[in-house]
């Protein structure tokens, strides 16, 4: 029995999106071996006394139809058998149970790999999607760039560097003094890319499963309630471009494959799951690794757009490189690698500290926040006795100030008033002395 897709399919799947992954016509294009969907339909029927055709669909993200003939082949072997209609309507679902062979079967495969879900997808179709869903096909604008900045003083030479840095889909090193916002640029880009993307819940090579959708870092296009396109491989889950952040707990362990003995399943490393996305490495430079050693690790995917991965059994498999990497860092980046390695972070963009008008424009955008009055005169007069070339001003500077005369005004019952005299209270409270 094979499934014929409706002639319509073509044209449907044109009038959403053609890079939608469409549902499988046939279990050879599912791109994945007959005895592997067998398996994994028996461990999916251990979950309850009985399932229906229906129920192992929905569990598989399959095609009913295919389904069926999974059903079908188990039945064939005596590992499933009929209990009757799962409702009194004739046309219900049959309700299917393992027999003690089927249980035998099963609980063997699960031996083998415990993982039960979604039928993961091919290595090949993943990288055909993450090809057609590619970062660097989209684009990125003028407008575009300053609605994701909103909220951020940055100077216009600032803002100029970071149009194209962005729209290559390469990668960035932000570097600079601390605490003038290269961890919020970075960030910002969750709103900049516009375009949906397709997740696989997971993905097969050689038999074995890698766990790659993560509720954590992928977020879903639809609401939960909304129904999927009734074409679409369900297999897939449509996303907003990842923008996944690590920090100084990165190390190169990290970026490989995490093989868990227990359920015998992979998960994929957080830079895969960041493909067609954005990958931020903040902090860098604080990590326990060496730096040198981390971008030595990217050489080739930053190069090449494309990485390696290795399968406990030592077998290496090729996976596509594509997501604009993001690194942030207040250390120099001549002490970060050497020019070999700088070479591959393809634009280097300084965040300097703020002018006197930016520090302003910082203080008084968040004063607003929390209905603090400023006395302009008095705030001038404090930035020229704290500000000077030996202590240069920094964006996150008003905002501590201001907590602290907010708190303070408070506890004392006293009007929110950022003059001279709260000004050098909150500087006394807040920085240190030496």
């Amino acid at each position: 029995m094979q499934y014929s897709p409706d002639q319509d399919r073509e044209d449907f799947t044109l009038a959403l999106d053609p890079r939608m992954p469409v549902a499988p016509a046939s279990l050879e294009e599912t791109g994945l071996e007959f005895s592997f969907m067998l398996r994994l339909a028996a461990k999916c029927a251990t979950e309850q006394d009985t399932v229906t055709p229906s129920h192992l669909a929905a569990r598989m993200k399959l095609p009913k139809v295919l389904v069926n003939l999974l059903i079908k082949e188990l039945v064939k072997l005596a590992f499933l058998e009929a209990r009757g209609l799962a409702g009194e309507d004739v046309r219900s679902d049959i309700r299917y149970a393992l027999s003690m062979k089927g249980l035998e079967y099963a609980h063997t495969a699960l031996r083998q790999s415990q993982y039960i879900g979604p039928a993961p997808v091919s290595l090949d179709a993943f990288c055909r999607q993450i090809k057609l869903q590619s970062i660097h096909d989209e684009r990125v604008t003028y407008t575009r760039l300053i609605e994701s900045l909103e909220g951020l003083v940055l100077s216009q030479s600032l803002i100029e560097k970071l149009g194209p840095a962005m729209n290559s889909g390469l990668s960035i090193l932000l570097y600079g003094p601390p605490g003038n916002g290269k961890t919020s640029i970075a960030e910002r880009t969750s709103r900049l890319f516009r375009q949906t993307i397709w997740v696989p819940y997971a993905i097969e090579v050689g038999s074995h499963v890698i766990s790659f959708y993560d509720e954590a870092v992928h977020q879903p296009a639809a609401e939960g309630t909304e129904k999927p396109y009734p074409k679409m491989d369900q297999r897939w889950i449509q996303c907003r471009r990842p923008v996944i952040k690590t920090g100084g707990e990165l190390t190169l362990d990290l970026l490989d494959l995490t093989f868990n003995q227990g359920s015998t399943v992979y998960e994929a490393p957080m830079h895969l799951k960041a493909s067609g996305g954005v990958f931020i490495i903040d902090d860098f430079g604080r990590q326990q690794v060496a730096p040198q050693a981390l971008i030595n690790r990217w050489i080739v995917p930053l190069e090449r757009g494309y990485d390696f991965l290795t399968l406990h059994t030592g077998k290496k498999f090729k996976v596509p490189f594509d997501e604009l990497v993001v690194f942030s860092t207040n250390i120099a980046p001549k002490e970060l690698s050497d020019e070999a390695g700088l070479r591959r972070l393809k634009y280097k963009i300084y965040v300097n500290n703020p002018s006197r008008e930016e520090y302003i424009r910082i203080f008084d955008a968040y004063a607003r926040t929390v209905a603090l009055e400023i006395d302009y005169d008095e705030l001038n007069l404090f930035y020229d006795r704290k500000y000077n070339f030996q202590l240069p001003a920094s964006c996150y500077h008003p905002k501590y100030l201001i907590d602290f005369i907010g708190a303070y005004c408070e506890f004392n019952a006293m009007p929110k008033i950022a003059s001279l005299e709260m000004l050098e209270r909150a500087w006394e409270g807040v920085f240190t002395l030496d």
